[in-house]
């Protein structure tokens, strides 16, 4: 029980950690615990898609936080305004992608700092993130 606690924790842990500013790698332990076939795909699935959109949210909240401190419209150059105007427009819908290496937290972080709405941004990244590890434990089981 203890070593079925530990894996799933472990696998937690890491894809929160994965889905904020930190580095981390929570596609490599659910690829493992897939292969190992010591839990049921759902399982690994459900543990690691929460504790990834967490994260993903907790980046959101920074981003909120720091929207207070810094509106958008005076912290970036004009030539990036045009680029605010295009996440601007597409909203909400962006966050689908916030699976992806590199700028998925970017994403997040902008979402949150861009006031786009919490339950729906929630959602969408989460069907992303599901999606992403969908795919992993499919390869790898």
């Amino acid at each position: 029980m203890l070593g079925s606690l530990t894996g799933l924790s472990g696998l937690f842990v890491s894809a929160f950690v994965s889905s904020t500013v930190a580095p981390g790698g929570s596609e490599v332990v659910l690829a493992y615990l897939a292969n190992q076939g010591l839990y049921p795909i759902g399982q690994l699935l459900v543990v690691a898609t929460i504790g990834n959109t967490l994260g993903a949210m907790t980046t959101w909240g920074l981003g909120a936080l720091a929207a207070k401190k810094f509106p958008a419209a005076t912290l970036l150059p004009t030539n990036k305004q045009k680029a605010l105007a295009i996440v601007k427009k597409t909203g909400v819908w962006m966050l689908l992608f916030s699976w992806l290496p590199v700028i998925g937290d970017a994403l997040c972080f902008a979402g949150g700092w861009l006031r786009l709405a919490f339950w729906p941004a929630c959602l969408l990244i989460m069907l992303g993130k599901l999606g992403r590890y969908a795919a992993i434990a499919w390869a790898f089981n």
